[in-house]
Parts: C-alpha cells; structure tokens; sequence
C-alpha cells in the first residue's frame, strides 16, 4: 500500500516538475519566429500568430492560440488565405502513459478561408507543396502505421463560424460556404457519438442552407465507420430552382469499409418537394474510377410541377432575346463515371403526358450510357425502350430501339401534344440512330425506320363519306347546305411504315380499311416545320348507307383522290372533285360503250 502512495506521490511530482518547467523554462512563444520562418521557406507564404500562445495543464494538458493567419501569394486578394479567430486542443495527461488518447476538448472558431483562382489559372494552392513533400510524407505515413493506441476518448470537437470564400476572378464570380457549426459529441470507440451540423452556401444562381444530425461510430481497429440515423433537411433557393425554392429531407444509414475502400449508403426516406424516394447506393472508391451501384424505389413524380411556368403572351413579346447558337451539351463528365442504376418508379407526369410503372436500368462506362431496359404502362398499353448515348467524342451519338403495344392513341396524343387526330389501339415500333444532342441537329440527324397498326379506331377531323356525298351532290348540280355531321370517319384498321431522314417521315404505304371504304397513298411529314403533305386515294366498297347513303352508290369501286396538308395541329382534308369528276365521267363513258357493244351484237345475231 505505502509502494502505491510512493508511486502515485512520484507521478504527481513528475507532473509538476513538468509543469514548472513547461510554465518556466519552455515558452512556446519562442518557437514562433522559427515556425514562421520554416512555413515561409517551405511554402514562401507570409504565417502570422498574432495572440501568444499559452498552456492549459492538470488533468488535461493542451494549448490555445489565436490570431493565426496565412497569406495567399503575392499579388493575391484577399491577401490571407487562411485566418484562424481562436483554437484549442487539450488531451488527458494520464491516459498517454498506457497508449489511450483522451481528448478533452477541440475546438476551433472564426476561421475564414479564401481560395482565389486568378484569370492566368493560378490558385491559392500553389506552392503550398515544398519539395521535401513527398520525403517528408513517408516517414510520417510509416509511423503512423506503426502506431498502435489501445483507446480513444474524445470529450468533444466543435467547429463554429468557419467560411470557406471561393474566387473566380475570370468568371467575376464569389461563392461562399459557411460551417455555421460542426459538433461531435463525447466519442470513444466501438460507441456510437452524437454529430450535428449547420451549413449554408451562397453561390450566384442559388442558395443552400441545411442542417442535420445523427451518430456514428469507429471500430477499435479502424476500418470500419457506421453513421446510423443521419437525416438532413436542404433548402435550396434561386431562380433556376423548381418554383424558386426547392425542400429536400433525408434519412439515411452509411457504413464505410476503410480498409477495403467501401462505402455503402440505407437510404431510408427521401423527399423532395413532392417525391418520395428510398433505395441503396453501393460505391467501391479503391479502383481510378469508383464503382458506383445504386438501387432507388420511387413512388408518384409530377415533373410539370418542377417546370418553369409558361410566360404569358404578353411577357414573351416584349423585346425577344437576342439568340444565340445552341451549343453541344458536355458530356465529358461521363467519362470519369463507372455507374450502374436501377429505378423502379410508381408514376411519371411531364408535359401533361402520364405513365405508370417505371422499371429502367442504366450503365454508365467509359463515357457511354446504355440505357439496357425501360418498360411503363402507357395508356393502357406497354412501352418497352432501349438507348445507348456514346459521349467520347465531342459531338455525342445515340441510337435507340422503342415498342409500344397496346397503346389508346387519342388520349396519348391529347395528353403529349393536344392533337385530337386519332383513336385506336397502336401498335408502334421504331429503330433510329444519329448524332449531335442539340435539339435542330437531333432532329435533322435523326435516321429511322419503324412501322405503325392502329385497330378499331378512328380519323378525326375529317368525315370522309360525308365528303364524298357532298362532292356526289355537287357534281349533280345540287348545291344545297351540307348536312352537319360528326368529322369522323371509322376504321378498323390503319397500317403503314415509315422512314425519317434530314427531318422528314415518309410515309409510303399507308393504308385504312373501314366497312364502307378503303383508303391508300402515301406522304411525308417535316418535323421540323410540322407540315404534312399526303396523297391518297379513297374508294367505296360498295354503299355509303351505313353513314345517310342509298343502297346502292353512283360512285362504288371509283377511285376518289384525297390530299392532307397543314399542320400537324390544323391538318387540312379536301378531295379532288376535278379527278373525281373524270373518274365518273370514265366510268360512265365505259358503262355507255358496254351498253352499245351489247346492242351491236345482239343486232349482229350474238357474234
């Protein structure tokens, strides 16, 4: 018992003789000139401690300092890069002695750092680097790997009103992201510790303020982090925001493999503005370009609601903006990405355009992006895609394959363009590929080929029976009103192909069957004007009665041409009464020399 007395009477003494000599003989302010003069050898930056530094002893042992600044380069402005308000570190004397790191206190408060990027491309970084760097840099990494600590304790680490100012002296642009406060709780390992945080940025298109908390937790051997119910709330603000301002929240778990390099993400729940989100991200940052994997389950999405609103008429005619030439996106992003993805999504509303059951997978590699599946419910039928998009060189290029089964066309095409031109079950299929993403060249490059069948449906707009009765009457000299009827005209099917070069679909066997009449031709449609320009020809199959006819028709088996022109908007129908009238006029004449062949022989006893 009196050995432990002695032992303990011992260390005090150790400690104090110490602490006198600390207090006495060692002044870390005589240390400053020779820490200024290795920083501006090493770095040739200007490092000031303006507050002298001073000790803190018995039970912890630790420093403070204040006044800290380091200049950027010659030249620069601001002329700091890094001013330091107040810092404190303070670590338990005792435990050192049997390898256990107890913190008691790291704090650091007003640090403001301006990184400057000058018009000639140079940064506040450079030079920051000495030569003796990377010498330096092994010995250290060789002992710290040597390093064995059996614990550490941590009574708390805050951070407060640190500013991080970013300049783009050639962009005349300032962006300003400010740690408002960083906290981490008493932390020892294998013990989950409380964290919180509060950050705003200010960039010239937008604001960004968000906060959160959670807990996490070291292993004894430090390989693995765990960050368990983490949950963020993000206000985003600016005028190229969704509606000006944008609320994200999120909750989510994260285990990081350090010794492997791994990192994946338990997203819990993810709202923004109106979407909900859950899913799983798994990234492997240990190759050149980190693997990502993800798997996301999203539930109703309206993207109209996301859209900008629609000027009003007289908005957009005051002073047009001077055009200026569209430019390919870049897309050289894609190359540093090694992504796969997986969305399963309830509902998507865009352009007034609705679908259901979203599955699509998506690969990204070597600046190529294969979208290999996407199927959806579409009014009432099933659209099925595949696309790839190849960004290696500067002008990207594309080619997909697209099916749609079972599709009701008029409502699609009222939803997706306000066009009420058709209706039936669509069967569609298309095949295309081509160059340039800007949205004039898209469509002028376009090549493709694809075929169409609609079923049980019907074109409106148009009554072709009716036209022709109209056209029968006037060619009869009756010229009274024309009975109103629906412009609509029934069938049972309607076919064709297509193909689509420089902008154009030509359209050259299209083809409708109705119980009453049958159409054929052919024509094109510019996409780029909208313009539609068909010729087709309309013959009865035998009475016009099932639409106010008489049982037997005058015009039965005559070919009748038809043209479509306008719009695809404002389509425009009218028959060619001039071909008509020859058409009757032929027949007629044909019926007339029947009748008098018959007459000739029968006066010619039969021969």
């Amino acid at each position: 018992m009196k050995f432990i007395k002695w032992l303990l009477a011992l260390v005090v003494t150790l400690i104090l003789l110490v602490t006198v000599y600390l207090t006495v003989f060692f002044d870390p302010n005589d240390f400053k000139p020779e820490i200024v003069d290795a920083v501006k050898k090493q770095t040739g930056r200007e490092l000031v401690i303006a507050d002298d530094l001073s000790w803190t002893f018995f039970p912890v042992i630790g420093i403070n300092l204040g006044g800290v600044s380091l200049s950027n380069p010659d030249g620069f402005t601001p002329k700091a890069m890094l001013e330091v308000n107040k810092a404190v570190a303070e670590v338990a004397l005792m435990p050192l002695f049997s390898q256990q790191i107890e913190i008691a206190e790291l704090s650091l408060d007003g640090a403001t750092i301006n990184l400057v990027t000058r018009k000639n491309g140079t940064s506040s970084f450079d030079g920051l680097s000495g030569d003796n760097s990377k010498k330096a840099a092994t010995p250290a990494a060789e002992t710290s790997s040597n390093a064995k600590l059996n614990d550490i304790n941590i009574g708390g680490i805050s951070i407060t009103n640190t500013q991080i100012n970013m300049i783009d002296e050639a962009k005349k642009q300032t962006q300003v992201f400010t740690l408002k406060s960083f906290t981490l709780g008493e932390f020892a390992l294998e013990q989950f510790a409380p964290i919180a945080f509060e950050f705003s940025a200010t960039m010239p298109d937008m604001t960004v303020s968000s906060e959160g908390n959670g807990e996490l937790k070291l292993s004894r051997d430090f390989t693995q982090l765990v960050v368990n119910g983490l949950k963020i709330d993000t206000v985003v603000e600016g005028e190229s925001i969704p509606n000006k301002k944008l609320e994200t929240s999120i909750s989510l778990a994260t285990q990081i493999a350090l010794d492997k390099q791994q990192l994946s993400v338990d997203i819990v729940q993810l709202t923004a503005a109106s979407i909900t989100a859950a899913g799983k991200v798994g990234v492997n940052y240990a190759t050149k370009i980190p693997q990502i994997n993800a798997d996301f389950q999203l539930g109703d999405i309206d993207l109209d609601t996301l859209l900008p609103k629609t000027e009003t008429a007289a908005a957009t005619e005051q002073a047009p903006a001077a055009s200026t030439p569209a430019v390919e996106p870049d897309l050289s992003a894609l190359k540093q990405l090694d992504v796969k993805l997986k969305f399963t999504v309830k509902s998507i509303k865009v352009a007034n355009l609705s679908t259901q059951n979203w599955l699509m997978d998506v690969g990204i590699k070597n600046g190529v992006l294969d979208l290999t599946k996407l199927n959806a419910d579409l009014y009432q039928g099933k659209l099925l895609v595949s696309a790839q998009v190849d960004a290696r060189q500067a002008v990207a290029s594309y080619q997909f394959d697209k099916k749609v089964t079972g599709v009701q066309i008029r409502p699609l095409l009222k939803d997706a363009a306000d066009v009420d031109l058709l209706a039936g079950t669509a069967n569609f299929d298309v095949k295309g590929k081509g160059r340039s993403l800007i949205p004039e060249q898209l469509k002028k490059n376009l090549l493709a080929n694809g075929h169409f069948d609609i079923n049980d449906g019907a074109l409106y707009g148009v009554n072709i029976p009716q036209m022709i009765r109209s056209a029968q009457a006037k060619l009869k000299g009756d010229l009274s009103p024309e009975t109103k009827e629906e412009r609509k005209t029934d069938f049972s099917s309607l076919t064709g192909s297509f193909s689509l070069d420089n902008g154009v679909a030509t359209n050259p066997d299209l083809a409708m069957s109705s119980p009453l009449l049958r159409l054929a031709g052919k024509g094109t449609a510019n996409l780029l004007t909208e313009a539609l320009d068909y010729r087709l020809t309309t013959s009865l199959v035998s009475s016009l009665k099932g639409q106010g006819g008489s049982d037997k028709d005058a015009l039965a088996g005559i070919d009748i041409p038809l043209a479509i022109t306008g719009t695809f908007q404002k389509p425009e129908y009218a028959l060619d009464t001039k071909a008509l009238l020859n058409n009757q006029l032929k027949e007629e004449t044909d019926k007339a020399k029947e009748k008098l062949k018959d007459s000739l022989l029968k006066k010619l006893g039969g021969f």
